[in-house]
């Protein structure tokens, strides 16, 4: 019951991601796990043209940073969550604790399962051409945040200045930080923080490639611009945090 659970979940997002699942293979091994525990690994390959390759090489001063709303915490900083639960003594249900999470349970707000972002992000590449189109990198805000991942995809003499105010910042996270007492820039490292995907857009192209995303079912939002990288700053800064 539990595999074909697994597996159904698996197709499910192999389709919502356009790709296909072309095989798997089951070891049972009673003595490594005890029964209801397994272990599970998979991985994606791809393939591209190289004239079609989007590698960052086109990003300069002025680019503007479009971020996509992510559907809650994804698959980051669950350790730190599952302490922050234990802590305050919560329960799948809320446990009779006062919160606002939308109408949803706590569980349901820390369980929502992430969201898949490649068909959007490839119609905005496609909308313009690779060369010359408005979108010149991507970053998935995975394990690192917001601070950690978009410098990945940045010349090394750039750096990013985020708006935090530029979004919502959604309610689980903001339970997480006022239960834990977290700090703003560390919620910005472990978490996305309702960000899940980050372009970087050419500033003309910004309201067609905010179209094309918009029309692919996303929720669109320019967090910032990248800026000349000054002496030993960081590559990535959130400011205006304040309502977090």
């Amino acid at each position: 019951e539990t595999a074909v659970k697994v597996v159904a979940g698996i197709s499910q997002g192999c389709e919502m991601a356009g790709c296909a699942l072309i095989g798997g293979e089951t070891a049972e091994m009673p003595d490594m796990y005890p029964p209801g525990e397994y272990d599970l690994a998979g991985f994606t390959v791809g393939a591209v043209e190289k004239s079609r390759l989007v590698d960052s090489s086109r990003l300069r001063e002025g680019d503007v940073l479009v971020g996509l709303a992510s559907s809650g915490p994804h698959s980051n900083g669950y350790s730190l969550v599952r302490r922050i639960l234990e802590r305050a003594g919560a329960t799948v249900d809320n446990g009779g604790l006062d919160l606002d999470l939308g109408g949803v349970s706590l569980a349901d707000a820390l369980m929502e399962p992430t969201r898949i972002y490649v068909k959007s992000c490839l119609a905005a590449i496609r909308s313009g051409g690779v060369q010359g189109g408005g979108v010149k990198a991507l970053a998935h805000i995975t394990g690192g945040g917001l601070l950690e991942n978009i410098p990945r995809v940045l010349p090394p003499e750039t750096t990013c200045a985020i708006d935090g105010a530029a979004w919502p910042f959604p309610p689980v996270f903001a339970w997480l930080r006022r239960t834990a007492g977290i700090d703003a820039q560390e919620m910005a490292r472990t978490f996305n923080c309702g960000i899940g995907m980050v372009l970087v857009v050419d500033p003309a192209r910004v309201a067609a490639v905010r179209g094309v995303l918009e029309g692919a079912g996303e929720t669109v939002f320019a967090i910032g611009t990248i800026e000349p990288k000054r002496g030993s700053e960081p590559g990535c800064r959130v400011t205006h945090t304040e309502k977090w």
